[in-house]
C-alpha cells in the first residue's frame, strides 16, 4: 500500500503543482477549456493516463470546466499517486491550452 505524505511532502510536491490545491484529504485543481470538446477531449486523455497506473480521479465536468480531486482510496488520504497523477493531468492541461492558443 501506498504511503501517505506528510504535511511537509505535501507542500513540497504542491509547490510545483500550482494549479492544486488541499481539500481535505484530497487535492483539487479547477481548469476552463476554450470549449466543450477540448474539455471532453482532456478527460479522454486523462482517463487513458489514470488506467494505465490504475489511479482514477474524481472528474466534475460543468460545460467547458473540469474539476478534478484526487486521493488514494486504499491509502486513506494522499500519497505520491496523488502528486503524481496531478503533474501528468497538468502535463494535458498544458499540451492543450498550447494547442489552443
Amino acid at each position: 500500500m501506498a504511503e501517505l505524505l506528510s504535511d511537509q511532502e505535501l507542500s513540497e510536491a504542491l509547490s510545483h503543482l500550482p494549479r492544486w490545491s488541499r481539500a481535505g484529504d484530497a487535492l483539487e485543481a479547477t481548469a476552463a477549456l476554450p470549449s466543450f470538446p477540448a474539455a471532453i477531449a482532456v478527460v479522454n486523455r486523462v482517463a487513458e493516463i489514470a488506467e494505465s497506473v490504475d489511479h482514477h480521479p474524481d472528474i466534475d465536468i460543468r460545460w467547458r470546466t473540469l474539476t478534478f480531486r484526487l486521493w488514494t482510496h486504499s491509502a486513506g488520504g494522499l500519497t505520491a499517486k496523488d502528486t503524481s497523477l496531478a503533474a501528468q493531468i497538468d502535463s494535458v492541461l498544458d499540451v492543450t491550452s498550447a494547442t489552443t492558443e
